[in-house]
């Protein structure tokens, strides 16, 4: 990678950008809290579009870099003032979506706070691929106007505040699912940052024997740790998800295959229950006439295992349909499993 900043007096004063941008104020405080009730409006409102753009007024990215500066330099008073100022914009963003979830406690928990509460190993991706982004655009005066798209690419308010609306709900397990995420972020964008500003250039030695690559390794070992343990981690739970995913659609599939080939009969519905030592499938099918209840054990014999190694239990709930013509009703005395 090229070191965009050449000299020292240009790693000075990108030094002292990082230094500005990471500091705490009353700035920070407001432009935070001002993101938060953009996101936290536009989670509500189950729009992408004002979640995204509440990123463009965040300052939280820039405390990040401050403490990849603060590692990779040696610099105690930095990381000071990096750390307060994180720790102070993420519990504004939290308070803000907290107060503005309790006011509006009657409305719905979209899509958009939902898909923020199971952090996976894509997210954890996109948060490493943030932080380079972030990092070089920062050390980079070509690219300094990047940091708004970064911005938006990172993502670190909206868990926040998707946190700070289930708090105010009292879904303690979903919110600790989005400050997970939010977390992945923080971690791996830190983490990257320290990796671009290390090699660009900004690696203050202090008086030690110890080899520049080793005393890197040793300043960031705890997020190094912590990003092993999330890589791991999510890579497990994103195999589980995807396996889980694959099973009920093999379920769905079977299902359609028996019952909409029935004359007249239709799966409307199909719902998955996790119980201990068994994976209850909920169907709705509408037709004519109701299956036995050796066609339902048929039906239950031929889906496939369930991920986990529990047992599928097949559950029918049928609601009739009759369907009338001129002369009467239609296929009213064909009996579930007739094809027409």
């Amino acid at each position: 990678m090229p070191v965009p900043t050449g000299t020292t007096q240009q790693q000075e004063a990108v030094r002292d950008r990082i230094r500005e941008d990471a500091a705490f104020s009353t700035t920070h405080l407001l432009m935070n809290a001002l993101a938060a009730a953009i996101a936290t409006y536009g989670l509500f409102a189950n729009s992408p579009a004002v979640v995204i753009g509440a990123m463009i007024v965040a300052m939280l990215l820039g405390p990040i870099v401050g403490v990849s500066l603060a590692l990779v330099d040696s610099d105690p008073a930095i990381l000071v003032d990096s750390v307060l100022s994180l720790l102070s914009g993420v519990a504004v963003v939290l308070a803000t979506a907290f107060l503005i979830g309790v006011v509006h406690r009657d409305m719905p928990i979209t899509s958009e706070i939902l898909v923020r509460t199971a952090p996976n190993y894509l997210d954890l991706m996109i948060a490493l691929a943030g932080g380079v982004a972030g990092a070089y655009a920062t050390v980079s005066f070509q690219l300094s106007l990047a940091l708004v798209g970064v911005a938006i690419a990172t993502a670190l308010v909206p868990p926040l505040s998707a946190a700070g609306i289930l708090l105010a709900r009292g879904d303690v397990s979903l919110a600790l699912g989005a400050l997970g995420l939010a977390m992945v972020n923080f971690v791996a964008i830190q983490f990257s940052a320290s990796v671009v500003l290390w090699l660009t250039g900004f690696r203050r030695l202090t008086r030690t024997a110890e080899l520049p690559l080793r005393l890197f390794l040793r300043q960031n070992l705890p997020s190094i740790i912590i990003l092993v343990a999330l890589a791991i981690s999510l890579s497990v739970s994103s195999q589980a998800a995807i396996a889980n995913q694959l099973f009920q659609t093999k379920v769905r599939y079977s299902l359609e295959q028996d019952i909409n080939a029935s004359s007249g009969s239709q799966l409307v519905a199909v719902r998955f229950e996790r119980n201990p030592g068994q994976t209850i499938v909920r169907a709705v099918v509408r037709g004519p006439n109701p299956p036995t209840a050796a066609q339902v054990a048929a039906m239950e014999d031929r889906a496939p295992p369930a991920p986990n190694g529990s047992r599928v239990s097949l559950r029918i709930r049928f609601v009739p349909l009759v369907i009338i013509g001129r002369d009467g009703p239609i296929n009213a005395d064909l009996d579930f499993g007739s094809e027409e």
